[in-house]
């Protein structure tokens, strides 16, 4: 009988104080923002790609080293810092064509180059082409100031956040408190071109020109905010 009145009076305690502090728990509202800056990018990140094809797999793989050796030559010829530029993929495959029953062989390497100066891209690439690169494979738009755009889209996101809270307590005729918890939800992304196209080789003849739609990229903050309401 005493193990029994026990249960039940740790039972009864439990549930009462469940009561009280469901009672005492402060009402709250929990809504979210988003912080966007539209910039004009001033650098990017261009994927160039290097590719041989041939009967004989040391003779391709040859070939693709002496190309990716003259544009590596290029890019340090117009003081392009080795920390600019790096290998992203090197491959060597052995393709069967099973139309004319027999091998070949195809050797890639792509190098993904930094440029800092966007005003640069058309002359660097004309040099690249010419250095015996043969395919764009993307290009994606930054900014050297992405710190700075960040903690000002932090804030808008957060004075969103805090609107919407407004709006909501005004129509319950309640007013809103003190933030109590604060989420970051933001994720960065950089807009990719992804053109993967074939360069001809006479492609950089002629006056240099423009080719590059550079347009705005936007940085995004994202915020879940929980404040008290009074």
């Amino acid at each position: 009988m005493k193990k029994i009145g026990l249960v039940v009076f740790v039972f009864v305690a439990t549930l009462a104080n469940a009561q009280v502090t469901q009672q005492n728990m402060q009402p709250q509202i929990s809504v979210s923002g988003e912080g966007k800056i539209s910039v004009v990018p001033d650098r990017a990140d261009i994927t160039v790609g290097i590719e041989n094809i041939g009967a004989d797999a040391a003779e391709v793989k040859k070939k693709n080293d002496a190309t990716v050796d003259a544009v590596i030559k290029y890019l340090k010829s117009i003081k392009l810092p080795a920390e600019d530029y790096q290998t992203q993929r090197v491959s060597l495959n052995r393709n069967y064509d099973y139309t004319k029953k027999k091998y070949s062989f195809v050797a890639t390497q792509t190098i993904v180059i930094r440029l800092k100066d966007i005003t640069k891209y058309d002359a660097m690439m004309i040099g690249l082409v010419d250095a015996g690169i043969n395919s764009i494979q993307g290009i994606e738009f930054k900014t050297s100031k992405q710190a700075e755009y960040e903690s000002e889209a932090r804030v808008k996101a957060v004075a969103q956040a805090k609107l919407k809270a407004n709006d909501y307590a005004g129509a319950l005729n309640q007013k809103v408190g003190k933030a109590i918890v604060v989420t970051d939800n933001t994720q960065t992304y950089y807009p990719r071109m992804m053109s993967a196209m074939k360069i001809e080789s006479d492609s950089a003849a002629g006056a240099q020109r423009e080719t590059l739609a550079i347009g705005e990229i936007n940085v995004t903050a994202n915020v879940s905010i929980s404040f008290e309401l009074n």
